[in-house]
């Protein structure tokens, strides 16, 4: 219906405006007068919109001043970056309706409640604008500037109408870390007679640029996962308000025009209603119009889909709303040549604006539909509820309750009912009691409990803009099971959680010998950091330690005491930590005779040296999957990480013990850096690498790790209309695999099931090791769990090995066929990463290539 290129003069696209500044005539309406005592944005930050990017700082400061101008705006800070910045959002609406706005939001969110009684009539309908979450994607929350001006100095009929019917919640910057960070860098390589030239320096940012926050997290997949700061804020008001239209403004490559979803139909979730998708095609239409008016070029049903629920765009799509992603072509400063000219950051800012006036007057003329459309979500998906046999999901693990927690933590957040277990529900030969939890699937959100939890390996098509699949148990390497009516009863549960709790664990009895933990907590690593931090001596036990009341398992953690008196009360005060910060069980040792397995002076322990961690970063270098296990040490564990530019190889690096190499092509790292490397691992250094970073040291014989080629389709004939498609399917975009463990392994010290899920985003694949201890993670003989592979990939996947640990002297290489941080919510095979940089070296070098 709305692909199109409209056949229009390209004045408006190439001319005067790319090389003059304009002022607010340009992307205002006119059929609106402005109130004067509403100061413009020149008037506050000294320029024109457009004229520079706009930081941060000064875009808090002029929404501050408009809230303060205006009787339609309350302000509201909703917490804060990892930097410190504000997260806001302005509340916009008629001045009468302020006085009562607790009342209708309340009334408005009855609407997600099918037993509420509320007429959709009653309800004011909330709009959501949002921009920037990528934040050197700024014309977004440049024009955040002219909407937030518009929406407090306009008066007339047009505009009254609209605000005393709609209650907006307007976030200007989604992702302020990212956007000052990209401001920055736009501005100060503007010069005074603005420069198109591709190849200027202000279109080159440097590593790791403005697009994400500051951990290098690409914001805009963390929707659903909540692992960030600026995820938990935003989702914490999207639940609060349940808005009817969510719109996600973006930037795509210069060479673009302007995209609106709809996207394409075969690639949106299945649990996705149709009614989405009709709203959304009447909605673009307004999108169409506008921009028809002022003679800009765009498409809609092409190139983007609606599949992933951690977008901006499909979020709120399984929430009973409307998400409306925007794609505009980017100057990526202030003007950049393209294929039809030049592209100014007006012209870009214009687009943005454009369609937020146009999707502000959807809302406003669908309003009793798109009202009626969010109560009928929640009636059908208390129907669909009804219907499924299953009628609930229990997780959880009695071993390491903190990834149970923190699962539990993810699902709460999200306006969603559970419950702990209290006494032990039984399914499928599996028991779930205590560290367990049950979400009931008859409840309103039951097509996004759906989604969290679902296996799902067939799909209308094979290609995705994103992941195909993120069950979230297997994510979490959690046991779960779906329960019929018959397999549990509210009896087995306790009060419903308002405020999730951390579990506390005990310190049993008091030693003047040794203390011991085993290795199942998610936080064994954060605990023996806190102890090697204060200076204490801890051993790994490679073997089981046995006493009268209990078998500690391989990869037990032990504390002498004994031997270090002096640190005897540093011992006492961080094992008290350790049960009730890490959630762990420790146990007071009166002896070092074991019943069972080694002695505590036996050779099968070993001092567990203090790792001297750098993760390599820069150019060439995934600054995702550097951001990624940055966050993980540095926030989770506590650890002090150095970010280590690749180049830095080619020096003395000795001062680090471990080295991580994420995926990337090490294009800095010279011949002699890699003679470096050789002589560091051989002198007992650690390496732990994944994908293309495992690869690359494979092929500089870093690592014994032999790779493999992915097999071509060789088949004779193909149509070059297929092409897409046909190369597209082969690609693994997003998959989870099954592989099985050697658990007596120290990489898989603190694991208890034989097998467990991996996440895959990639075609690296390695071939099994000559030395049969080498591979102590294969991917078993059928490995899809969940997600979208070609059988081709699949078929070339099955039994090659996960992980391949390799010897140089008395060093390990340690690669990973995965990264096991992936997005901060992959926490089951951050195990397996912890496990590496602190047991690595313990490796024997009889089970090394």
């Amino acid at each position: 219906m709305l692909k199109k290129l409209q056949l229009v003069t390209l004045l408006t696209w190439v001319g005067f405006m790319s090389y003059g500044q304009v002022d607010l005539s340009y992307y205002l309406p006119t059929d609106v007068t402005y109130d004067e005592s509403i100061p413009t944005p020149q008037q506050v930050l000294g320029y024109e919109v457009g004229e520079w990017h706009v930081s941060h700082d000064q875009l808090v400061y002029y929404m501050r001043t408009l809230a303060a101008a205006s009787d339609r705006i309350e302000i509201e800070e909703i917490g804060k970056t990892y930097e410190n910045r504000q997260l806001m959002h302005l509340v916009i609406t008629a001045q009468a309706n302020r006085a009562n706005l607790e009342e209708i939001r309340k009334t408005h969110v009855a609407l997600t409640n099918p037993n509420s009684g509320v007429n959709p009539s009653d309800a004011k309908v909330v709009h959501w604008m949002g921009y920037s979450i990528h934040g050197n994607e700024a014309s977004g929350s440049n024009a955040a500037l002219i909407a937030a001006y518009y929406l407090a100095a306009a008066r007339g009929p047009v505009i009254d109408d609209i605000l005393e019917s709609t209650v907006i919640i307007f976030d200007p910057s989604y992702n302020p870390d990212g956007l000052q960070r990209f401001s920055t860098w736009v501005n100060m390589h503007k010069s005074a007679n603005l420069v198109s030239d591709p190849a200027a320096r202000e279109f080159d940012e440097a590593w790791p640029g403005g697009r994400t926050n500051h951990y290098w997290f690409d914001l805009n997949r963390d929707w659903m996962p909540v692992q960030l700061p600026e995820s938990k804020a935003r989702i914490a008001q999207f639940q609060k308000w349940k808005p009817n239209v969510l719109t996600d403004h973006h930037e795509m490559g210069t060479n673009s025009t302007f995209f609106f979803q709809p996207g394409i139909l075969s690639r949106k979730n299945p649990l996705t209603p149709m009614a989405n998708v009709v709203m959304t095609e009447r909605i673009a239409a307004y999108h169409a119009d506008m921009l028809d008016s002022i003679g800009s070029l765009y498409y809609s049903e092409e190139g983007y889909d609606d599949y992933y629920v951690g977008k901006g765009s499909t979020y709120p799509d399984l929430n009973g709303s409307v998400g409306i992603l925007f794609e505009q072509a980017s100057a990526r400063g202030h003007l950049q040549e393209n294929q039809f000219g030049t592209l100014s950051f007006p012209q870009a800012i214009r687009n943005h604006f454009t369609t937020s006036l146009s999707t502000l007057r959807a809302v406003h003329h669908l309003r009793d539909d798109l009202l009626v459309m969010q109560n009928e979500f929640y009636k059908e998906s208390l129907s669909m509820a009804g219907n499924d046999a299953v009628k609930a999901i229990v997780f959880g693990s009695e071993k390491d309750p903190m990834r149970s927690y923190h699962l539990m933590d993810l699902i709460n957040q999200h306006d969603i009912d559970i419950y702990p277990v209290r006494t032990p529900i039984r399914k499928n030969g599996q028991t779930f009691s205590e560290g367990s939890y049950l979400v009931p699937l008859n409840q309103p959100q039951y097509r996004l409990i759906k989604s969290m939890f679902e296996k799902r390996t067939e799909f209308q098509d094979s290609l995705f803009y994103d992941i195909s699949t993120w069950t979230l148990p297997l994510a979490y390497n959690l046991a779960y099971a779906e329960l019929g009516a018959k397999d549990y009863s509210s009896s087995s549960l306790g009060s419903l959680i308002e405020e999730p709790k951390a579990p506390v664990r005990k310190v049993h009895g008091t030693s003047d010998y040794a203390y011991i933990f085993e290795p199942y907590g998610y936080y064994t690593q954060r605990a023996i950091m806190r102890l090697l931090d204060a200076g204490v001596l801890v051993e790994v036990a490679h073997n089981p330690h046995g006493t009268s009341q209990k078998t500690f398992v391989r990869g037990s953690v032990i504390i002498p005491v004994g031997i270090q008196r002096d640190k005897q009360s540093i011992i006492e005060k961080e094992i008290q930590t350790i049960a009730t910060k890490d959630g762990i069980d420790v146990y007071a040792l009166g002896t070092g005779l074991s019943t069972t397995g080694s002695d505590l002076g036996s050779r099968e322990l070993e001092v567990i040296e203090k790792p001297e961690v750098a993760i390599l970063v820069g150019d060439g270098v995934s600054s995702y999957e550097a951001g990624e296990t940055w966050h993980l040490l540095d926030q989770r564990y506590g650890m002090k990480v150095t970010l280590l530019p690749a180049s830095a190889v080619n020096q003395d690096i000795s001062r680090y013990t471990k080295l991580v190499f994420p995926s990337g092509s090490y294009r800095d790292i010279s011949s002699r850096g890699i003679d470096n490397l050789k002589k560091w691992v051989a002198s007992g250094g650690v390496i732990v690498a994944w994908k293309s970073g495992g690869k690359w040291l494979a092929e500089n014989d870093i690592s014994g790790a032999k790779y493999l080629k992915p097999e071509n389709d060789t088949d004779g004939y193909k149509r070059y209309v297929d092409l897409e498609q046909t190369r597209g399917a082969q690609v693994i975009g997003g998959a989870i695999f099954e592989a099985k463990l050697d658990l007596g392994h120290p990489l898989t010290y603190g694991l208890d099931q034989p097998t467990m899920p991996l996440f895959r985003n990639h075609s690296y694949m390695m071939e099994k090791s000559t030395n049969q201890y080498a591979n102590p993670l294969v991917y078993t003989a059928s490995p899809l769990m969940s997600g979208y592979v070609s059988e081709e990939r699949l078929a070339e996947l099955e039994a090659t090995p996960a992980v391949t640990v390799s010897q140089l002297g008395r060093g390990r290489v340690i690669n990973f066929a995965d990264n096991p941080n992936f997005r901060a919510f992959w926490y089951g095979t951050n195990k397996l990463f912890m496990n590496a940089l602190f047991f690595g070296q313990t490796i024997s070098s009889a089970a090394a290539e």
